[in-house]
């Protein structure tokens, strides 16, 4: 799996102009589902994200995860993550198809709010119009192949 993570101060998601998800605080997160992608991994990238010490301490260290915060996450799915791009027009044959990618985005979400944290997200292969006001800016990609 594979997610590119953005510490924001707010984000949200679109579909025809109709906002169906939104978060303050926390992370916007484009995830992104690879064919081979397991629940192990997705719990592997769940851990991670919402472990990470990316938010600023009282002496501006980036030293506090998202549950110090009181963070929300917004995920996205992101298929374009695997692009192949050695030619000027990407192909996508490396993303997982849906009938794999939709139980793991599923169940990296149920991970996350396991873990108590308020998700939010999109419509898998919908045409979104995603926002975000991105904070720092910081912005992490992550492959849980390299975790």
């Amino acid at each position: 799996m594979r997610a590119v993570v953005t510490r924001v101060t707010s984000a949200s998601v679109a579909i025809a102009g109709e906002t169906v998800g939104a978060i303050g605080t926390g992370f916007l997160v484009l995830l992104g589902v690879g064919p081979e992608d397991t629940e192990a991994q997705a719990e592997k990238l769940a851990d991670k994200i919402c472990g990470l010490r990316v938010f600023a301490d009282q002496a501006g260290k980036m030293n506090l995860n998202l549950e110090a915060v009181g963070g929300s996450l917004l995920v996205v799915s992101q298929f374009t993550l695997y692009a192949d791009i050695k030619s000027r027009r990407p192909g996508f044959t490396k993303a997982a198809p849906p009938a794999v990618a939709i139980p793991l985005y599923e169940k990296f979400m149920d991970l996350c709010r396991a873990r108590g944290f308020r998700v939010e997200h999109g419509e898998f292969g919908a045409d979104m119009a995603v926002s975000s006001v991105n904070d720092g800016p910081v912005t992490i990609w992550m492959d849980t192949d390299t975790l």
